[in-house]
């Protein structure tokens, strides 16, 4: 027991630069609060102690802000952070490593008990403040959920989920070197994470340079007209087609 909550504080003081010292992040941190009362609930739910675990969540609850069910699964080194508002759902599984924000909803959509109804966080899963992760998928290991984000369908391992209903950014491959580097980010927010704002710049890119081919057909043919020559046509000419539709809708999707 001692040596996970040495884990937890260890990467609360590595996750979270207002952290201190380790007296203020035992004495003051209600994720950490709700973390290890959660043990508590949750080895007596599996000991068949059910109105117990109950109680102990409930308090937890309320001395914290935080609700995560007794039957749920929680790995080792989770950080939450601030907390307040967070539901737990419970079948839910979270991962190692993750870091979940305020206000977040790991939810079922399923009546049916004894069913997967809660949905799976994988490894280093960053899930931001307000987001709703609602059924019975998984999400990837190294996965980001954007900040209100509403996701309803599994994530890939490393990719990002933002908007409603949430869309899927793809991991883009990265070499190991890169991989060492990537540092953890915080609230998942990195450049280039909305696909809308992808897929509108790209169109802006095409559609200037649609509007440059068409000053240069021009020219050929105000050339063509005084020399009618096969020469006249300008070298930097588009001759093929290099729209890429397909990644549009990929970032849309």
């Amino acid at each position: 027991m001692f040596q996970r909550l040495r884990e937890d504080i260890a990467c609360i003081m590595e996750r979270d630069p207002a952290a201190r010292s380790t007296w203020e992040v035992l004495t003051c941190y209600p994720g950490l609060h709700a973390l290890v009362m959660h043990r508590w609930a949750h080895a007596c739910w599996t000991g068949g102690w059910y109105w117990l675990a109950r109680f102990i969540s409930n308090f937890s609850r309320w001395a914290t802000g935080i609700e995560i069910h007794p039957g749920a699964t929680v790995g080792r080194r989770v950080f939450i952070d601030h907390g307040m508002g967070i539901v737990v759902g419970e079948t839910a599984e979270i991962g190692d490593e993750c870091t979940i924000y305020q206000g977040v909803t790991l939810g079922g959509t399923s009546l049916y008990k004894g069913a997967k109804r809660h949905p799976t966080l994988g490894k280093g899963v960053v899930v931001s403040a307000g987001a709703k992760v609602l059924g019975g998928f998984t999400v990837g290991d190294g996965a980001r959920i954007g900040a209100n984000a509403v996701l309803l369908k599994p994530v890939p391992p490393g990719a990002t989920a933002v908007g409603i209903p949430a869309r899927i950014i793809e991991a883009k491959e990265e070499t190991p070197e890169e991989a060492t580097k990537r540092k953890f980010s915080a609230y998942g927010v990195t450049l280039g994470d909305d696909p809308v704002a992808q897929a509108m710049k790209n169109i802006i890119d095409h559609t200037a340079g649609h509007e440059h081919q068409i000053a240069l057909l021009w020219s050929a043919i105000e050339k063509l007209s005084k020399q009618k020559t096969e020469d006249c046509v300008p070298s930097d000419a588009q001759k093929l087609e290099d729209f890429d539709a397909d990644h549009l809708k990929q970032l849309m999707r």
